[in-house]
């Protein structure tokens, strides 16, 4: 059994910073991708950062420049670095990650429970 636990998330003013924090935890052999999505009301869910290794990353166009994802793999977290926040990314984000538990062959996609982010004044 895997878990992913986020934190982090909640009210912010237009410009302001919030930092995601998600771990990984359970019967863990390896974990592949780390990304971070989110949903919007009345909106499709929608990836927002993605990273495999530090050097491979990929972000939406929406949040480039804004947003910076990392990875602690002797931790099994990711994080979300959310600078000059906007109305508009106000959602609720969640934890993602591709992981193959002990045991596997293969990798399963897991979720977090989600996070509430509002950007709002």
């Amino acid at each position: 059994q895997v878990q992913l636990v986020e934190s982090g998330g909640g009210l912010v003013q237009p410009g302001g910073s919030l930092r995601l924090s998600c771990t990984a935890s359970g019967s863990i052999n390896s974990i592949n991708t780390m990304a971070w999505y989110r949903q919007a009301p009345g909106k499709e869910r929608e990836m927002v950062a993605r990273i495999v290794t530090d050097s491979r990353l990929s972000y939406a166009d929406s949040v480039k420049g804004r947003f910076t994802i990392s990875r602690n793999g002797a931790k099994n977290t990711v994080t979300l670095q959310m600078n000059s926040l906007k109305p508009e990314d106000t959602a609720i984000y969640y934890c993602n990650a591709m992981i193959r538990t002990i045991g596997a062959t293969w990798p399963t996609e897991y979720w977090g429970q989600g996070t509430q982010v509002t950007v709002s004044t």
